[in-house]
């Protein structure tokens, strides 16, 4: 019985612990900061897509997200059905997203995906964890004080109408988060950038189940 008991014991912290580890999060605010942020044309995660330019592919808009992030990182769990609301709900307004995947094979981000695939364009910069020093994503981080190891997800906004028309370098400064995006926070920002009025039934954000991010994070 003794013995029972302990196991039962045993099983139930290593279900509290997986669970601590699955409600974790790793938000980080919306802050404009200088980037010199660089054109790009990637693969596209689709087999039988072209690929996209950033430039070409944001023309247009009035507001636009580049989130990298990794398929295997639990942050990025996290984070991805908040970019699906916000997707969605402005997306006919003049706000679009497009995913840059990082350190996963794209058979990996497929899998993330589902079989509907995602609800925007997901492009590839770098399939394996080895590439992370060379990519463009590990110097942006560098860049604007991301001190995680992986930095997934690494939220980037653009307003394309403020962008240099041609030339490698498409914005100088721009509004980045280094972790999670607050979701209520990143709707008051898309709306105010889209010129909406606010939300009236905008919930307020709850700043003791938010945690900032860590330096030493391994995602």
């Amino acid at each position: 019985m003794k013995k029972l008991f302990l196991i039962c014991a045993a099983v139930l912290l290593l279900g509290m612990n997986v669970m601590a580890q699955e409600e974790e999060h790793e938000y980080a605010p919306i802050e404009e900061k200088p980037l010199a942020y660089k054109d790009w044309t990637y693969k596209n995660l689709k087999a039988d897509g072209p690929q996209i330019n950033l430039r070409q592919w944001a023309k247009g808009k009035k507001l636009v997200l580049v989130v990298y992030y990794a398929p295997w990182c639990g942050n990025w769990k996290n984070e991805s059905p908040v970019l699906n609301r916000l997707f969605e709900k402005y997306k006919d307004k003049g706000f679009d997203v497009i995913a840059v995947n990082e350190y996963g094979t794209a058979d990996e981000a497929r899998a993330f995906f589902g079989a509907k695939g995602a609800p925007f364009p997901v492009v590839i910069e770098s399939d394996n964890q080895s590439q992370r020093d060379k990519t463009t994503h590990f110097a942006y981080r560098q860049a604007t004080g991301d001190g995680r190891t992986y930095g997934s997800p690494y939220n980037v906004f653009l307003e394309p109408g403020k962008l240099n028309p041609e030339g490698e370098t498409v914005i100088a400064k721009t509004w980045i988060a280094n972790g999670e995006l607050i979701e209520t926070e990143a709707e008051a920002f898309i709306r105010t950038r889209l010129g909406l009025e606010a939300d009236k039934t905008e919930k307020k954000a709850e700043p003791e189940k938010e945690k900032s991010v860590s330096p030493t994070s391994k995602q």
